[in-house]
């Protein structure tokens, strides 16, 4: 990663704290992953690094398409590994393309959620840390959405209804709340 790329990263991050200063401890371990020698952009680095993700929007704004994730088993966002690309808001939109079938998507540039969670093993892979980098995605007028093999299912839900959803995930929610309070 070049020294560019890693100052536009930190950049987005010190923005984001500035809104959202009451998450000033997850940006300071968001930024220390940033400034590890090690790439933290690469899956195999797996004392934790980076993922993008992608709070996929309908047109009106009010519904969020969601996976029920095939390896953990619930409901979440749309997302995955940055496999080298530091550039995490393309991660999320490529992302949101691959796992969703939707085309004409568009990206935020400005990271719209952060979450750092524990993955349990998996098929010989250790449990280690995601660093998840979350931005608004926006869907065009087509929503038919396609199934992928990284899901169980996909399904539109209104945003409103995850607030108060005590069976969705807590990331979940708290996106949903900022959604609502824009």
């Amino acid at each position: 990663m070049s020294v560019v790329q890693a100052e536009a990263l930190d950049f987005l991050l010190e923005n984001y704290c500035q809104r959202w200063p009451e998450e000033a401890e997850a940006v300071a371990l968001f930024i220390e992953l940033l400034d590890d020698r090690a790439n933290a952009f690469l899956r195999s680095r797996l004392a934790g690094h980076f993922t993008g993700s992608a709070w996929l929007v309908d047109r009106s704004g009010t519904r969020v398409l969601l996976t029920h994730h095939r390896k953990l088993e619930r409901w979440l966002q749309l997302g995955g590994h940055a496999d080298g690309e530091s550039d995490l808001a393309r991660v999320a939109l490529i992302e949101a393309e691959e796992e969703s079938g939707l085309s004409d998507l568009t990206v935020e540039p400005a990271i719209f959620d952060l979450d750092r969670h524990w993955i349990p093993e998996h098929k010989g892979v250790p449990a280690h840390w995601h660093y998840d980098v979350r931005y608004v995605v926006h869907a065009d007028a087509n929503e038919d959405y396609i199934v992928s093999d990284e899901s169980h299912d996909l399904a539109w839900r209104e945003i409103t209804s995850l607030v108060d959803d005590e069976a969705a995930d807590p990331s979940l929610r708290r996106m949903a709340e900022k959604w609502l309070a824009r």
